[in-house]
């Protein structure tokens, strides 16, 4: 039995208040457990002048404290579900999807103006290509721009008046105390959710039989139905930050709502639907619209960007 407990996190404030809440969890269940957090730079971190889509390559957020798990240095790893890949090295595995904070993408802007109401032309900042494509089939007139950095850095420069407007994720910003901020959030309808977004994973080592007892209580079925046939549709799509995927379940009793959408970077082309059916079959549910959306138009879009196999291949 462990009596040391080490958490594997980056070091930015959504990173560490994430991994000190799972911290204090494990503290309030398990008080004879002493917990600690290590902070750990990931190639996300270190690249910031570089848009996330030119970077290339899965898991930016996630791959050096992979590394530390493996290696024994942490015990468990607090991830943004959104920055979670599909596929897990040997020897490490998804245990845990908490409950999801509010999934929406919010926005905020000089003056408080909403977003259907910023001037034409207006300047718009996001690292996002779903948010960017979404925004652009709404708004062809917008002016993107690319935008980097932790959520303070963010917010600092839209003070500075490098933007009319910013997109973040709701989730983050509510859970570091700033939702006084926030101008508006997004219907899912105007803006569909990042896969995952809203929601934290537990990376654990496969074998460590102590470790995935200890976190198992922070497992929230009805999140983990909606996020896993979310990733089982980004998985069909072989999907990264490079293209404009999003993906939302919703749970309504014991039937799954899965909405999907993939775009062209400039918002011209959108291919959207949706598809129900009983939680149990989430991940079915999500290849089975995964296809549909190939079917519809996104093996166009996507075939442009990179291999991905064609409709019916999977």
């Amino acid at each position: 039995m462990k009596k040391k407990v080490i958490i594997g996190t980056r070091g930015s404030a959504l990173a560490l208040w994430q991994a000190n809440w799972v911290k204090s969890e494990l503290e309030k269940k398990y008080p004879d457990i002493e917990v600690s957090l290590t902070k750990i730079k990931t190639t996300g971190d270190k690249i910031l002048d570089v848009p996330l889509a030119k970077v290339g390559g899965k898991g930016l957020f996630v791959k050096e404290i992979e590394e530390a798990l493996l290696e024994g240095r942490v015990h468990l790893a607090v991830h943004s579900m959104k920055d979670v890949p599909t596929f897990f090295p040997d020897g490490l595995h998804l245990r845990c999807i908490t409950e999801r904070e509010d999934p929406r993408d919010a926005v905020f802007s000089r003056n408080k103006i909403k977003l259907l109401d910023l001037p034409k032309g207006a300047k718009i900042g996001t690292s996002s290509l779903r948010r960017q494509s979404q925004l652009l089939h709404l708004r062809p007139d917008f002016e993107i721009l690319q935008l980097r950095g932790n959520l303070d850095t963010r917010l600092k420069k839209l003070d500075d008046g490098h933007f009319d407007a910013i997109i973040l994720a709701g989730a983050g910003v509510k859970r570091l105390g700033w939702a006084d901020k926030i101008t508006e959030l997004l219907s899912p309808e105007v803006s569909l959710p990042a896969i995952g977004q809203g929601a934290l994973g537990i990376e654990t080592p496969t074998n460590d039989a102590y470790i995935n007892d200890l976190v198992a209580f922070f497992d929230h079925p009805e999140t983990s139905y909606a996020v896993r046939a979310e990733r089982a549709l980004l998985k069909r799509l072989e999907g990264g930050c490079q293209v404009p995927i999003a993906a939302y379940g919703t749970l309504s009793g014991e039937t799954l709502t899965l909405k999907g959408l993939v775009a062209s970077p400039d918002g011209k082309t959108l291919v959207k639907d949706a598809l129900t059916g009983p939680k149990e079959n989430c991940e079915k549910l999500g290849v089975e619209l995964a296809e549909r959306l190939l079917k519809n138009g996104a093996y166009d879009i996507l075939k442009d960007l990179y291999q991905v196999p064609p409709p019916g291949s999977a």
